[in-house]
């Protein structure tokens, strides 16, 4: 069988852990355009650094399987990224950062944004399950207004089986709709 390539995006609001999800999987040094935020920008004080184009990961599932993930920016200003990197995915992940209410409008307004692009498989990420503060999966679907068929699940991006899990799930939904 040849190899089959899926390319999937990993979409989501500013700092709710799009490039540490990819780092924890792939099997490459992950390609970053990573830039130093400035002093003077409120976003400075959370994370040093913010994806300026993509973040690039590869993952072989088995001999004639291969994932290829593209990190979208989170910031706003560079959303012109979105729909270029939304060309020819076959799914998407949209993150969430579990821990922080005031990020839940930009994660849902991003989710209606890249269905929008391609009526392709997507799951959401309810990421940072580790923090304290974090919401209940649950809790957020109902927040978000996600659909009882969507898979919404658990994340921390930092754990490589939890990151294993969320693309699995996306790979049977996107496989589920090739063979349907």
């Amino acid at each position: 069988m040849p190899l089959q390539t899926v390319k999937m995006v990993i979409t989501g609001p500013f700092s709710s852990g799009k490039t540490q999800f990819i780092q924890s999987v792939s099997e490459i040094d992950v390609v970053s355009t990573d830039r130093k935020i400035s002093e003077e920008s409120p976003e400075a004080q959370e994370k040093p650094a913010t994806t300026v184009a993509m973040d690039f990961g590869r993952i072989t599932v088995d001999d004639d399987l291969v994932l290829y993930l593209f990190g979208t920016p989170g910031q706003r200003r560079f959303d012109f990224m979105w729909e270029i990197l939304a060309e020819g995915m076959l799914g998407f992940v949209v993150m969430v950062d579990s821990a922080k209410p005031e990020t839940f409008r930009e994660a849902k307004s991003i989710l209606e944004t890249f269905r929008a692009y391609a009526p392709t498989p997507y799951v959401v990420a309810a990421n940072k399950q580790d923090n304290p503060d974090a919401w209940d999966p649950e809790d957020l679907r109902i927040v978000l207004s996600i659909e009882e068929n969507v898979k919404l699940l658990p994340c921390v991006a930092t754990d490589k089986e939890s990151v294993k899990t969320v693309l699995l799930e996306l790979l049977y939904s996107i496989l589920e709709e090739m063979e349907g």
